[in-house]
């Protein structure tokens, strides 16, 4: 994951997100690099990621992979000046009548201390919808006011993953150590659900993961992954070794 980000960040792939205040001015002071979309030609690893077994058993039988508006993916909060997530739910993207069918899936690319800003969540306001309204610090993002008083931080080691409802209230903190810290964002919706009407999928973007219309990625993406992760992933770090002279 970690030669990944770094190959999206040389491509100029990663944006910074971050703004002064206004939702508009690029932040001088401090960055939120991300991907948005995620999905290929940018990151074919990510598209492998939410295929692997582990993660298509997860939840509901019937479920297919879905992803907030605007879309998720890598988020790299650099050293010195990463910039942290607001507070959110990600069912106020989604808006699905029951945020308990959503899942997030939330890996740490490295260690993820309360020191570097790792994620924090607040355990049960998936039964309260925050208002939410736009984050003047973001380009995009929007934000809620909860109870932080009431937030867990989730200190995990490189690779370790969170599973949460998509109704939970979550955010980062800002990374002011000297080690970039990174995190990479999945969501598994249960497929029986309707989102907001206006949020139209493009072809690909959503593959069923389980359940009688599962392909293995073969009916969105024109070829199985399903079951080829370890393969992907032996394959970009070989790339990285050409890349680097090695």
């Amino acid at each position: 994951m970690r030669v990944e980000l770094q190959r999206l960040q040389e491509a100029g792939l990663l944006q910074n997100v971050s703004r002064e205040g206004d939702g508009k001015t690029w932040s001088g002071k401090s960055a939120s690099l991300q991907l948005c979309p995620m999905y290929p030609p940018q990151s074919l690893l990510s598209r492998h990621a939410p295929c692997r077994k582990n993660c298509a058993c997860r939840g509901p039988t019937h479920r297919r992979s879905r992803h907030p508006a605007p879309g998720p993916g890598p988020s790299s909060k650099p050293a010195g000046h990463g910039a942290g997530t607001n507070w959110h739910q990600d069912n106020a993207y989604f808006q699905i009548p029951d945020p308990l069918q959503g899942t997030a899936m939330w890996t740490a690319v490295h260690d993820a201390t309360v020191a570097n800003g790792t994620i924090r969540v607040i355990p049960g306001s998936y039964r309260v919808e925050y208002e939410h309204s736009r984050d003047p610090f973001s380009d995009h993002h929007i934000r809620c006011y909860p109870p932080e008083d009431e937030a867990v931080a989730i200190e995990l080691p490189a690779g370790g993953v969170a599973f949460f409802a998509c109704g939970v209230a979550r955010a980062t903190g800002a990374n002011n150590t000297d080690c970039d810290r990174a995190g990479i964002l999945h969501h598994f919706v249960n497929g029986a659900m309707k989102e907001k009407p206006w949020r139209k999928r493009k072809p690909g973007e959503n593959p069923w993961l389980s359940g009688p219309r599962a392909s293995g990625g073969e009916r969105e993406y024109g070829q199985r992954v399903s079951g080829t992760w370890h393969m992907e992933v032996k394959r970009l770090l070989q790339m990285a070794v050409i890349m680097s002279g090695g």
